[in-house]
């Protein structure tokens, strides 16, 4: 066993392991059909039921590809024998007396993983450095993608939006890096700048919601998905100013409650989950994680501790959400879902620690074994999530250069994506163990998903089904 992670606090168990479980609101049990989120049935990156295959190649255990137009890195989700993504089509209609714009000096860390925007690996960013690029002049098509699941055939596309964003990117974001969400009857998207969508699974259009225009941190972009909530869509909107979290009605779009949050932006997606005998709504940010009622808006609970530009989305289990941030820093917490008020250096931290967090990739939560990624670099570590006690850190991962994709469980073993097409497979175990590595001609940015005996994987020019059958 190596030593404890540095500064790693335990607080008292005794009531958290006396409490029962409290499970995602999203996790069902019976059914492995689907994938509604961009983290899984349960939130945590687990395929429950799934036995993907171990090993693939361009020309290996390839059931078929298909190239998506455009470019978008939100990770696609599945309900009914189709797989919805998003993607952002630049045009070559010019915005009217537009000049071209210039390109930044360097590249620079932006923020990113699914559900956000993308970070590089160098120095600079928020507080200094190098920002993103400058505001396009060309017409973009935001659009939402269908495809058939069986054959990879596009059944539609449908553009939700055309114009000119009014702000850039950074150069490895996307302008379509959230992912859709869906209740198996609708789709929901969110757009950002460029709208909030609900289409029935058919594509036909049901309502949209203008929420106005974020300006960006360091004009890095935009990306945070969104998450349902009961009879409630919710749409994080932190940015530069005059940031909000809001509850839309899923069927018609109208607002339902808002609440102002003193926050710069973070790209976290909100995590919905029982706790305390309410539905609670958290999302972890630069100043607080914070957590509301879904119904209500009302605050629950909040906690400072995490570093700034906040990107990976919490996970839940054992009573606990687990939060962390690994920009100018690292910080992981794990807070127990009865806390009530300002917890902030409180026994409702059940433990935290400040080494080897991720900035882009959220974690994985299988059974007792809490695994992250460290920053955007290809090094896995595994904790134990009752505890926070290393069963390995810092684990490099040969063959991958740099992680923006979230690690993904299934079958008893984990899948983790390099930026350059690499996918290791290592044991889900808390002993590190590599099984196997695979490699596609196709940079990867999305996170994986797994369904049956099928592993889908979204590259910067096709959306893959490996499958051995």
């Amino acid at each position: 066993m190596l030593p404890l992670p540095a500064k790693l606090h335990l607080r008292p168990l005794v009531l958290l392991l006396a409490t029962p479980l409290l499970a995602p609101v999203l996790a069902r049990a019976a059914d492995v059909s689907s994938w509604p989120t961009w983290r899984g049935p349960a939130g945590t990156g687990v395929a429950p039921g799934a036995q993907p295959p171990l090993t693939w190649s361009d020309d290996k255990n390839i059931k078929w590809k298909t190239a998506i137009p455009g470019l978008g890195f939100s990770t696609p989700v599945v309900a009914q024998d189709r797989i919805f993504l998003l993607t952002a089509i630049e045009t070559s209609e010019e915005r009217p007396g537009a000049a071209p714009a210039a390109a930044p000096a360097e590249p620079a860390p932006a923020p990113g993983g699914d559900g956000g925007p993308r970070k590089g690996g160098r120095k600079g960013g928020p507080g200094g450095g190098f920002g993103g690029g400058g505001a396009p002049t060309k017409f973009h098509e935001f659009a939402v993608v269908a495809v058939e699941r069986s054959t990879g055939k596009i059944v539609w596309q449908k553009t939700a939006r055309r114009e000119v964003p009014h702000e850039g990117k950074h150069q490895t974001n996307s302008f379509a890096s959230g992912s859709p969400v869906t209740d198996g009857e609708r789709l929901y998207v969110n757009f950002g700048s460029r709208g909030v969508y609900c289409y029935d699974l058919a594509g036909n259009q049901v309502w949209t919601k203008d929420l106005g225009r974020m300006r960006s941190r360091n004009s890095f972009g935009e990306g945070a998905s969104p998450a349902l909530a009961g009879p409630h869509l919710i749409v994080p909107w932190d940015n530069q100013e005059n940031s909000f979290i809001v509850a839309l009605d899923k069927k018609t779009g109208a607002e339902v409650w808002r609440q102002t949050r003193d926050e710069i932006q973070s790209w976290s997606t909100p995590l919905i989950v029982e706790g305390a005998g309410r539905q609670q709504a958290i999302i972890p940010a630069s100043k607080r994680t914070r957590s509301y009622d879904t119904k209500t808006g009302e605050l629950v609970w909040e906690a400072s501790g995490l570093t700034s530009n906040v990107i990976p989305s919490p996970v839940t289990g054992h009573g606990l959400v687990y939060v962390m941030s690994g920009y100018q820093g690292n910080s992981i917490q794990a807070i127990k879902l009865t806390a009530r008020g300002d917890i902030s250096e409180t026994d409702s931290i059940a433990w935290s620690a400040r080494k080897s967090a991720p900035y882009v990739a959220s974690p994985v939560l299988s059974g007792e074994r809490l695994y992250m990624s460290k920053g955007t670099d290809a090094y896995l570590s595994c904790l134990n999530a009752l505890t926070g006690e290393v069963h390995f850190q810092d684990q490099p991962l040969p063959g991958l250069r740099g992680m923006y994709a979230s690690p993904l469980a299934a079958n008893g073993h984990l899948y983790l994506t390099g930026r350059n097409g690499v996918v290791m497979v290592v044991k889900d175990a808390s002993k590190f163990e590599v099984v196997a590595t695979n490699t596609l001609s196709d940079p990867i940015d999305a996170s994986p998903i797994a369904l049956g005996r099928e592993l889908f994987l979204r590259g910067h020019k096709y959306l893959y089904c490996i499958s051995e059958g």
